[in-house]
């Protein structure tokens, strides 16, 4: 499963949403299982049937995704954009992309409550893989502009501004 959410970073919410797997401790599953394992265990669910809604849902991940060149045009052509940082504060502190600020929950409400429907927002974290799943989030609520940063600020540092730094985070067994 650990590959299978490397590749589609959206599949446990895809799994949840569909199946209500993978979304709590009693419909969990372990990296080291394989999709026909969780299958299995979870009424026998047919396997192509789940991977057929998986690459429907990836599919539908790409189409709000923004590429970081792509995301790069737009700030420099002064599009009207809301660059969204779901970072913790010491790494956004550390590094952001010009212009993004960092979403607190009184931004969020502020969002919800009066930004107009099709206001372009996009969602920076830092590999593009939790963005997803707020921008589905946030698009669900009604910001139909929004949009999740693909590979995040990581990728954007790589391929587009080379002066950002770029850092791993580590977690340790203390």
């Amino acid at each position: 499963m650990a590959d299978l959410i490397k590749m589609m970073p959206g599949a446990r919410r895809a799994l949840f949403m569909r199946y209500h797997i993978g979304g709590c401790q009693s419909c969990g599953f372990q990296d080291s299982e394989t999709l026909t394992q969780v299958c299995e265990r979870n009424d026998n669910l047919p396997i192509e049937e789940v991977i057929a809604h998986l690459e429907q849902s990836a599919s539908h991940d790409r189409a709000i995704q923004i590429s970081p060149e792509e995301l790069n045009l737009k700030i420099n052509t002064d599009a009207p954009i809301k660059l969204l940082d779901i970072r913790s504060r010491e790494e956004f502190e550390a590094v952001m992309i010009k212009g993004s600020v960092l979403l607190t929950p009184e931004l969020q409400q502020s969002a919800f409550s009066s930004w107009p429907n099709t206001q372009e927002v996009v969602i920076i974290d830092h590999k593009g893989d939790r963005s997803l799943d707020v921008a589905a989030f946030f698009i669900g609520h009604g910001l139909t502009g929004t949009r999740a940063l693909h590979g995040g600020i990581d990728a954007y540092a790589k391929d587009v501004d080379t002066s950002l730094p770029r850092y791993n985070i580590e977690i340790g067994n203390d």
